[in-house]
């Protein structure tokens, strides 16, 4: 929080979606050091446009910002998240409010804004985090800006994995968990693996209903090869 006071608050201008995405790559590399993690990386990693994928826990963020200066697109009731709210809100987060329709559309400028500006700006479209064992129909709420194929678009499927134990419910955060025993049972473990498969992907096409379901295909295709590539 001092650093981030430090390099941002005191400034004359706004900090920009480039400087943030770079504060939240550091300070990931420098959290998942805390659970002794270096993510396995497969496929063309993107450093600019738009990243799709799926969702499994708040540690999405840190393990793809380390590998990618990225911001990212989250439901609005994050800002609350004791820590990860903080975090959330010094990345650059742009926060979704999902009860206002007429949020959606200045959500796509303001995701438009940020691509123009060089950074990668990563979408979770499944619209909630999963135990990973399957992947959520797509929402295209959302998906406009990829549908204008103004700016490269990638996708990209996590994985995690514990020597002992079931991941899906230990490091996956979804239904009933609750934040800090959660994470304290993560900080417990001596280690578990993260891997993050990239590649870019060809629309062809300038409809985000259409896109949707073609985009959480190519998701499962990475999953598919996750599971051979272990």
């Amino acid at each position: 929080m001092l650093d981030y006071g430090i390099r941002f608050t005191f400034r004359k201008h706004k900090a920009t979606p480039p400087a943030h995405a770079l504060w939240l790559q550091r300070h990931s590399r420098r959290t998942l050091k805390m659970f002794n993690v270096v993510p396995k990386v497969y496929g063309t990693v993107p450093t600019r446009g738009l990243l799709i994928s799926n969702h499994l826990s708040y540690l999405d963020v840190m393990v793809i910002s380390s590998v990618t200066s990225a911001v990212f697109v989250a439901k609005k009731e994050i800002k609350t998240w004791p820590i990860m709210g903080i975090c959330a809100r010094m990345g650059g987060t742009l926060f979704i409010d999902r009860e206002r329709k007429m949020h959606v559309g200045e959500m796509t400028d303001e995701i438009q804004n940020s691509l123009d500006s060089g950074t990668v700006v990563v979408l979770f479209p499944e619209g909630t985090s999963t135990n990973g064992k399957d992947v959520l129909p797509f929402r295209s709420a959302l998906l406009q800006p990829a549908a204008r194929r103004t700016q490269p678009l990638s996708v990209a499927c996590l994985e995690y994995n514990l020597e002992e134990g079931d991941a899906s419910d230990e490091v996956c955060y979804w239904g009933d968990h609750l934040f800090f025993p959660h994470m304290m049972n993560l900080l417990g473990r001596e280690s578990f693996r993260a891997s993050v498969h990239f590649s870019p992907f060809d629309p062809g096409m300038s409809d985000r209903k259409e896109l949707a379901p073609k985009l959480r295909a190519e998701v499962l295709k990475l999953k598919d090869e996750l599971a051979v590539a272990k």
